[in-house]
């Protein structure tokens, strides 16, 4: 099975509002195109969530499409992408989470404040089912201990 398409496409706009959306497709696809990892992908989604609404923003798209359309387009995303995540092995998650961690200043800091303050709870999409969240934790849980002993941070504590 072919993998899906992360990526906003104008037919996700509608046939009927295609002629006027095709700039914001082209911005989305490629605002995401940008994150090279499947991992920064659902981060950087979630980080578009709104937590005390739970609404997604995305100003310029927004302003492309409206804030209706872009909160269902930046839903959708999140769902996709969080699935296709999830469908990885751990190895390939593992090796994704390495890619995305290569990226970041201090890998090792990262990973023990992500494993102190459990903060990938929140990177779980609201439509995603108890199954997906508690796959996605428990995945996360492993990856994070396997690799705090990788980068030399087993033991989280100030400054690490």
């Amino acid at each position: 099975m072919a993998p899906r398409d992360p990526y906003m496409t104008t037919r996700d706009l509608g046939p009927d509002k295609r002629s006027n959306q095709e700039p914001a497709g082209d911005l989305w696809r490629h605002t995401l195109a940008r994150i090279p990892t499947l991992f920064g992908r659902v981060l950087y989604l979630a980080s578009l969530r709104n937590q005390s609404s739970g609404a997604y923003e995305h100003p310029v798209l927004a302003q492309m499409v409206g804030d209706e359309e872009a909160g269902e387009t930046l839903r959708r995303s999140h769902a996709r992408i969080f699935q296709d995540w999830l469908c990885l092995n751990v190895e390939q998650q593992k090796s994704d989470l390495q890619e995305y961690l290569a990226e970041t200043p201090n890998p090792a800091a990262t990973l023990a404040d992500w494993g102190a303050s459990a903060a990938y709870e929140s990177w779980v999409p609201a439509a995603a089912q108890d199954a997906e969240r508690r796959l996605f934790v428990g995945d996360l849980k492993i990856l994070l201990g396997l690799l705090r002993r990788e980068y030399g941070g087993a033991s989280p504590g100030p400054g690490s």
